[in-house]
């Protein structure tokens, strides 16, 4: 637990407050409210460790709105660890003993277990559910809103033993959300990285950590940690296919040292182990595509390279990009705090709207269910698609 005297003040003391991070900050662009920018917040995370400030609503609510895309580091010149920061800022926050509603608390466990979210999407589905969460509004509206509507779980089923040599054994992180509504994307991968050569495992594991580490709350985070390095401790590649999953794998060393670094590196996005794979690639039913890349490969994971790369290999295709800036997904804020988060994405759809493409590629889980939300209300008409399903109708 981060007490005052436990906040990383060597850290936050880096920030000079240049201000160099506004102009990327997504919450500061909408508001212009310095507690909303990056420098903002830092100020405020020093004045409660140093007992200059109390945790008041106003404080809170400036915490609790960061989305933590981390665009913020790409433009500082002093290296503020940013994403640190803010995660031992909300740890300080329940050191004082603010915690969230009981419907967010909630709202966290349940996106933690897979079986349990694929047994919601069940009951939404039943007659009648939809309409009366409609009714009722706040969450449930809210949930039934950006449900996908073919969520299904993946197959997850180990490989086959290869016929002949191999490029090794991969292994496949599914991630919560993404195991319980988008098999589509890990069927693909799995596909995609067995046509390549590669013998795709998917080891029993558990949620990366994200709602935890972000949510102030770092032991649960590395309970989490421990389980996935036990579950992942074979050699191999191990391959997430929702960027937001990966970016907190990327950062084990934070929860568990040594062991959480070596596992780090073995981080890999789907794109990275297939971009120079013999592939006979096809024109695939898709001509006119636009990317999204989230905040998470953007500013953490560092893979779009690997992603426009491969997207260029498919004939044919037409590849635009949406402009940088986050969609307003950001874990579960897309669920907390609808009028953020639909503010972040109005601009994204509108682009979408000018010209729309035959399909939006994207690798966050995330993103893809508010994009589709969005796409819907405003009737735009085509699919959301990760990047290995692109490549794997290309294929077939």
């Amino acid at each position: 637990m981060t007490s005052p005297g436990q906040f990383p003040t060597d850290l936050a003391d880096r920030c000079v407050k240049c201000g160099l991070c506004l102009p990327h900050c997504p919450t500061y662009g909408l508001t212009g409210i310095e507690g909303e920018s990056p420098r903002g917040r830092i100020a405020l995370m020093q004045g409660l460790a140093t007992g200059r400030l109390e945790p008041g609503q106003s404080l809170v609510r400036h915490l609790d709105n960061c989305l933590g895309c981390r665009a913020c580091e790409t433009a500082c010149p002093a290296n503020v660890p940013y994403g640190e920061l803010i995660d031992a800022g909300r740890e300080m926050l329940v050191a004082h003993g603010v915690r969230p509603q009981p419907t967010r608390r909630l709202l966290g466990r349940l996106l933690q277990h897979p079986r349990l979210l694929a047994l919601a999407a069940r009951c939404a589905r039943m007659p009648g559910v939809a309409a009366m969460a409609r009714r009722i509004g706040g969450l449930p509206g809210r949930a039934i809103a950006l449900l996908p509507a073919e969520a299904h779980p993946p197959r997850l089923a180990d490989s086959p033993a290869p016929a002949g040599p191999t490029r090794g054994e991969a292994l496949l992180f599914g991630g919560c959300v993404g195991a319980a509504f988008d098999g589509r994307s890990l069927d693909d991968t799995r596909r995609a990285l067995e046509r390549a050569g590669w013998q795709v495992r998917t080891p029993r594991q558990g949620c990366c950590g994200a709602i935890d580490l972000h949510a102030g709350r770092p032991a649960e985070a590395r309970r989490l940690a421990l389980r996935n390095l036990e579950a992942f401790a074979a050699d191999g590649p191990v391959v997430a296919c929702a960027t937001g999953c990966a970016a907190t794998l990327k950062e084990y060393a934070r929860l568990t040292g040594e062991p959480g670094a070596r596992f780090a590196a073995r981080i890999r996005d789907p794109a990275e182990l297939l971009v120079d794979a013999e592939l006979p690639l096809g024109p695939g039913p898709y001509r006119n595509i636009v990317l999204h890349v989230p905040c998470s490969q953007r500013n953490v994971t560092g893979t779009a390279g690997a992603t426009r790369r491969l997207l260029a290999r498919i004939p044919g295709l037409t590849v635009r990009e949406l402009p940088a800036g986050c969609c307003g997904a950001a874990g579960e804020m897309f669920l907390s705090n609808p009028a953020l988060s639909d503010a972040l994405l109005a601009p994204l759809l509108a682009e979408l709207k000018r010209d729309p493409p035959d399909a939006l590629v994207t690798s966050n889980i995330g993103c893809a269910m508010h994009f589709s939300a969005g796409l819907e209300r405003d009737g735009l008409r085509f699919p959301v698609l990760h990047p290995a399903s692109l490549l794997v109708d290309a294929l077939e």
